[in-house]
C-alpha cells in the first residue's frame, strides 16, 4: 500500500499487488513449431494453453538469462538464441508487474523439467500458423500469449 497525492491534490491509499518482473518466451524449435504449455490454472478452473512465463528471481540481473531458465524448467526445452522483442505492464491499475517477451530460436528438449511443487505443466508443440488462428479464433484465452503472439505478428519483417 502507498499514501498517495493524485494530480487534484486528493490524498489516499492505493493498494496493489507487489510482483516480480517476469518473463514470457515465444519459443521456436528448429522445424519452426512454437512451444507451449497446458497448464492447470486454478483461479479460472480450466487448463490454460499458453506460452512458457515465470517471474524473476531477486538476484536476477539478466532477463534473458531468467528466460532460458524458465524455459527450460517449465518445458525441458533450451534454446540456442533468446531476444527480446517487447515489454508490457499488463495490469498497471492493479499491480506493478512487467513482462519481459522474449522469442527464442533453436529449441530443443534437452533438459528435464524442475517444475514447482505446485505446478503441473506439460509442453506441447503446434504450428505458428495454428498458434496464431487460436489466439484470433479466442481458443487462447490466456492473456500473456496473445499479447505476446500478436506483437511479434505486427513486428514481424
Amino acid at each position: 500500500m502507498d499514501d498517495v497525492r493524485l494530480p487534484d491534490g486528493t490524498e489516499t491509499d492505493f493498494h496493489y499487488v507487489d510482483e516480480p518482473p517476469a518473463v514470457v518466451i515465444l519459443p521456436f524449435t528448429p522445424d519452426g513449431d512454437v512451444v507451449l504449455v497446458e497448464e492447470w490454472r486454478q483461479a479460472v478452473g480450466h487448463v490454460n494453453r499458453g506460452l512458457p512465463a515465470g517471474g524473476t528471481e531477486p538476484d536476477d540481473d539478466d532477463f534473458a538469462a531468467a528466460a532460458h531458465r524458465e524455459l527450460a524448467e517449465e518445458t525441458g526445452y533450451e534454446a540456442d538464441t533468446m531476444e527480446k522483442f517487447y515489454v508490457a505492464e499488463p495490469a498497471n491499475g492493479i499491480a506493478n508487474s512487467v513482462h519481459h517477451y522474449f522469442v527464442a530460436r533453436g529449441c530443443e528438449p534437452t533438459a528435464e523439467q524442475e517444475l514447482d511443487f505446485n505446478e503441473s505443466i506439460r509442453p506441447t508443440t503446434t504450428s505458428y500458423e495454428e498458434l496464431l488462428a487460436a489466439v484470433a479464433d479466442n481458443e487462447i484465452l490466456d492473456g500473456r500469449t496473445s499479447l505476446g503472439v500478436l506483437q511479434y505478428e505486427l513486428a514481424r519483417p
